[in-house]
C-alpha cells in the first residue's frame, strides 16, 4: 500500500513538473515574431529615411532648374537673347533631372524585405 502511493505520489511529480516546462509553448514564437516585427520596422525606417533625403535634393534640383528656365524666359527678346535660350535649355534639363529625382525618392517606399 505504501509502496502503490509512493509511486502515485512520484508520477503525480513528474506531470507536475512537465507541466511545469510547458505553461508558455509559444513564447519562442512569439518571441521570434515580435523581432521579426522589430526589424521590418527598422526596415521602414531606413527607407523612409533614404526617400526624405532623395525627395528633398530633387525639390532643391528642381527648383533651381525651373528658376533658371524663368530667368532664361526672362531674358528672351532683349539684349541677352542668346544667354536666355542657353538658361532655358539648361533650365529644363535640370528640372527634369530633378523631377526624376523626386519621382525616384518613391522607390524606396514600395521596398519591404525580402522573404525566403
Amino acid at each position: 500500500m505504501l509502496r502503490s502511493a509512493f509511486l502515485i505520489l512520484l508520477l503525480s511529480l513528474l506531470t507536475l513538473t512537465t507541466y511545469g516546462q510547458e505553461r508558455y509553448p509559444g513564447l519562442d514564437t512569439l518571441k521570434q515574431e515580435v523581432l521579426a516585427l522589430q526589424a521590418d520596422v527598422d526596415n521602414i525606417h531606413l527607407n523612409l529615411e533614404k526617400s526624405k533625403s532623395k525627395f528633398q535634393r530633387g525639390i532643391l534640383v528642381a527648383t533651381l532648374g525651373y528658376t533658371v528656365t524663368i530667368a532664361g524666359g526672362l531674358m528672351l527678346g532683349r539684349e541677352n537673347d542668346e544667354l536666355g535660350q542657353g538658361l532655358l535649355i539648361a533650365g529644363g534639363v535640370t528640372g527634369v533631372v530633378g523631377t526624376y529625382m523626386l519621382v525616384d525618392a518613391f522607390k524606396f517606399l514600395g521596398r519591404t524585405r525580402r522573404r525566403p
